[in-house]
Parts: structure tokens; sequence; C-alpha cells
């Protein structure tokens, strides 16, 4: 367990410092695959054992202090966070594979109406 929170702890850390260089210093310091990859770990221990969840979690906070020379706004609807990059990738597929079903079955239809 002490080995658990261990990774935790690190997991946490270095997640907490790429969202300090991505929101506070406008600067990214890794892809956002690999920033998914970690925050997927967190989760998985974190769903593990939920007893070691804080508030404090990368995993149950979006986002950190944006920059000063943004405009602050509220928003007439809630803002969620995006979508995964793993997530995107599958609904790109999802709509690649209909689109081809969709275009055979066209072809199939417009074969059939023009015979």
């Amino acid at each position: 367990m002490q080995a658990t929170i261990e990774q935790l702890q690190q997991l946490i850390a270095e997640l907490n410092q790429h969202n300090y260089s991505y929101y506070v210093d406008d600067n990214p310091t890794i892809p956002d695959a690999e920033y998914d990859r970690l925050m997927q770990q967190l989760k998985a221990i974190e769903a593990e054992y939920p007893q070691l969840v804080t508030p404090e979690s990368p995993s149950q906070r979006v986002g950190g202090m944006a920059l000063a020379k943004f405009d602050q706004i509220t928003h007439l609807k809630p803002m969620l966070s995006l979508i995964t990059y793993l997530m995107r990738r599958s609904l790109l597929v999802l709509i690649s594979v209909l689109l081809i079903v969709l275009a055979q079955s066209f072809i199939v239809v417009s074969l059939n109406l023009t015979v």
C-alpha cells in the first residue's frame, strides 16, 4: 500500500506541475496524449483505492488559474471538460466507419435506383 501511495503522490505532483505549465505559464511541457495517460493512471489508482481520493487531486478539478491577459467572462452554460485524446480518436474511428457504411449504402441505393 505504501508503494501505491507514493505512486499516487508522484502522479499528483507531476500532473500539478504540468497543469501549472499549461494554464499559468502558457507553456505545455508534454503532449496531450502523455498527459491523458498520466491522468488515466491516477484515476485507475483512485478507483481501486477510493479512500485515497482528495479534493486537491487533479482528477477532482478542472484546469488551473487563468492567465491575467485573458478577460474574465461568465458563460451562459457551464463549461465542461473536453473529451480526452483517446475518446476523440475513438470517435473519429466511429465516424470513419459510419461514413464508409453510409457511402456503401448510398452506392447500393443509388445503383438500385438507376437500374
